[in-house]
């Protein structure tokens, strides 16, 4: 998936469960104001996440994700193929 397929997902799902224009989701803004999140919309997020990527998400994961940019370079880090080792 294409770092420009996962902003438009993430701006689909975002805008769809979070009420939030699509406008509004831009690369440097802070996530969690644009959003207005609390405490059980993390818990929201993460169901969301893993819905629409497939990917396992922990509360921890959000520790490091400030801006819409930090999280689709998130995701986008966990979408990438594992390198295969060597050693195998």
């Amino acid at each position: 998936m294409s770092i420009e397929e996962i902003i438009a997902t993430t701006k689909n799902f975002l805008s769809e469960e979070f009420e939030v224009d699509k406008d509004l989701i831009q690369g440097e803004s802070d996530l969690r104001k644009t959003l207005d999140l609390d405490s059980l919309d993390y818990v929201d997020l993460v169901v969301l996440i893993e819905e629409n990527f497939n990917i396992k998400v922990t509360g921890e994961d959000f520790k490091s994700i400030v801006t819409f940019n930090d999280f689709y370079q998130f995701v986008a880090s966990r979408l990438a193929p594992v390198a295969a080792d060597p050693s195998i």
